[in-house]
């Protein structure tokens, strides 16, 4: 017999992940993080289904489990395999029945490493590696905060090669493109772009459900791998082209305003604005989700299971089978609304 068991929004406990150059900024969305004040936590993964470790530089495995209502303690692999085209609607899931995709926030307190990710090109060769297209969004960021965008124009696979092996801060930062890291900004990075974030930036991250990383230079740090000979394979030298996916378009929304931030071949960002007391129904007919920024606010599906509040800091994933949800906003809200074409 079939599974009618009513879908609601899920929740995930956020995976912690340790890293050299991370800090205790994730505390500013309201998280208790684990370990001491010194401790350093650089990302929180929001949504993951990662079942094997990255081969390079990533982060590792993790599936998330869910930490909200009837499916308390179930991971959202066993979801998908469960209940399938109800969770997923038209989203293909990949090649291991896992969702295709990874939401994280990142705290960084030292620059990330400078890095790129494999190519379409590359993975034909490489079929261990995946492409992997990533967007940030600038939750946080300290004045003079930067992010590393691309390589600059005229500079030769020999310039960069040279900056690398001489070591020195100042001739890498010479070969990269420099972006200043702006609150509210996103920024599109696909597969081949060379690129890092600099210290004092908090940012929220969407990207392909890989974490093949191969990194060019690490600041210093010489306790880490390099991939340099796979990263020159990788690297798409000049300024990336991406003016077409990043356009700003403001419209109303089904409950308030929404600013296009991003819309590229793999995934699509709006940032949602609601005013406190608004109440909407809205239909859901395919696989949607949250990343709540501020505010406060519940959802009742309509079908029998029970309302799910959320607040801010809270990652929200919404089955595609979901119907005239309503909405209701307890404080003014503010989220991040990622859904998938």
């Amino acid at each position: 017999m079939p599974d009618n068991t009513p879908l609601y929004p899920l929740k995930f406990e956020p995976i912690y992940k340790e890293k050299v150059w991370g800090g205790r900024g994730l505390e500013k969305l309201g998280r208790k993080l684990p370990g001491s004040a010194s401790t350093r936590i650089g990302e929180s993964w929001e949504v993951a289904d990662l079942g094997v470790s990255s081969p390079s530089g990533g982060g590792g495995s993790a599936r998330s489990i869910v930490n909200n209502g009837q499916f308390l303690g179930t991971s959202l692999h066993e979801l998908i395999a469960r209940y399938g085209e109800r969770l997923l609607g038209r989203l293909s899931p990949g090649v291991s029945g896992n969702f295709p995709y990874l939401f994280k926030y990142i705290d960084i307190r030292e620059n990330v490493s400078v890095q790129v990710h494999p190519t379409s090109a590359y993975v034909r060769s490489h079929p261990k590696a995946c492409v992997k297209h990533e967007a940030w969004y600038i939750v946080d960021a300290k004045p003079g905060a930067v992010v590393y965008k691309g390589i600059r124009e005229g500079v030769t696979p020999r310039q960069l090669r040279g900056a690398i092996a001489s070591g020195t801060v100042q001739e890498v930062e010479a070969t990269l493109i420099k972006v200043p890291a702006k609150r509210g900004d996103c920024h599109y990075l696909p597969s081949g772009t060379c690129h890092a974030a600099g210290a004092g930036v908090l940012l929220a991250e969407i990207q392909n459900a890989c974490d093949t990383t191969f990194r060019v230079y690490d600041w210093g740090r010489t306790d880490r791998e390099l991939h340099i000979e796979q990263a020159m394979q990788c690297i798409e030298f000049g300024p990336p082209d991406v003016s077409q996916y990043e356009k700003r378009v403001t419209r109303p929304s089904r409950i308030g305003d929404a600013a296009q931030l991003l819309a590229c071949e793999h995934f699509r960002i709006h940032k949602v604005h609601a005013t406190r007391n608004a109440m909407r129904e809205l239909a859901f007919n395919q696989i949607s989700v949250w990343m709540v920024l501020e505010g406060s606010g519940q959802i009742d599906p309509n079908n029998g299971a029970a309302p799910v509040e959320f607040s801010r800091d809270e990652t929200l994933f919404f089955p595609a089978s979901l119907l005239n949800v309503q909405i209701s906003i307890f404080q003014d809200a503010v989220w991040l609304e990622i859904t998938f074409p």
